[in-house]
């Protein structure tokens, strides 16, 4: 650590939050940061400024909204003034001006809402746990620890993670257990389980929930569907190419499984 200018793993900080580090780092990265005043508030700060951007909805603008914008700034234009022949004729220069001072307003707003319209929306949650799924499906990343048991996947965790996640073999629903791994999403290290319906894989992300139960939500992203929900103190995101309706399926024999 160089005591003048921080940390040398801050940059690590900003990597993490936008997805790039793999389960090795991340967890590597949180041990170091416990003990790292440097970047423990790099993270605050970094979490704060993630938190003032919605970071799981986006809509297009609507007409509507976009109908009052574009009134407003016409109603920003210097008015016309009413033809007078005594009136004197403004000089050249200060029609020139007011044009100017006219057209620069307008395209002042409209690159400010050009900016507004445009502006990637930060990574949320969804996206870092399809992130991850795609960085599972690369040779050698998909399991920790391959077994189609639940006995030696579960013991697994003891030690790695400071809970211990729910695994469930559902062979007989057609989505046998493959095995198990450790990642780091959300900020924190979670338990990833695999499954398998013919071709496709399923990751199943577990970690400690902080609110009660909640029924299963669905989604979409990059062709991936994910289904999430809550039970029993555990927060569950199921993420594969797999039809939504199977990967429903799959979280409904998920809940019900003993």
């Amino acid at each position: 650590m160089n005591a003048a200018h921080g940390c040398d793993k801050v940059l690590l900080v900003q990597a993490e939050l936008d997805g790039e580090l793999d389960a090795a780092e991340a967890a590597a990265l949180a041990a170091h940061r416990a003990d790292c005043p440097f970047c423990q508030a790099a993270t605050a700060q970094l979490s704060r400024a993630a938190g003032l951007i919605d970071r799981e909805l986006y809509h297009p603008m609507p007409e509507e909204v976009r109908g009052r914008v574009m009134a407003r700034l016409a109603a920003a234009r210097p008015a016309k003034p009413a033809a007078d022949s005594r009136a004197p004729r403004p000089s050249r220069f200060l029609g020139w001006w007011q044009w100017g001072a006219s057209f620069g307003l307008g395209a002042a707003c409209a690159a400010a809402l050009a900016f507004l319209v445009l502006l990637p929306r930060a990574p949320g949650l969804t996206d870092e746990i399809v992130a991850s799924h795609i960085r599972a499906l690369q040779p050698g990343h998909l399991e920790d620890v391959p077994s189609t048991d639940q006995h030696t996947v579960k013991p697994w965790f003891d030690g790695r993670i400071d809970f211990a996640p729910p695994v469930k073999n559902l062979a007989a629903d057609r989505f046998p257990l493959h095995g198990g791994r450790l990642d780091y999403v959300g900020g924190r290290p979670v338990a990833a389980l695999v499954y398998q319906r013919d071709r496709h894989l399923i990751d199943l992300y577990v970690w400690p929930a902080e609110g009660g139960a909640q029924p299963p939500e669905s989604a979409e992203r990059q062709g991936y569907n994910i289904v999430r929900w809550t039970q029993n103190g555990m927060s569950l995101w199921a993420v594969s190419d797999l039809e939504l309706s199977q990967l429903r399926e799959f979280a409904e024999d998920w809940r019900r499984s003993p």
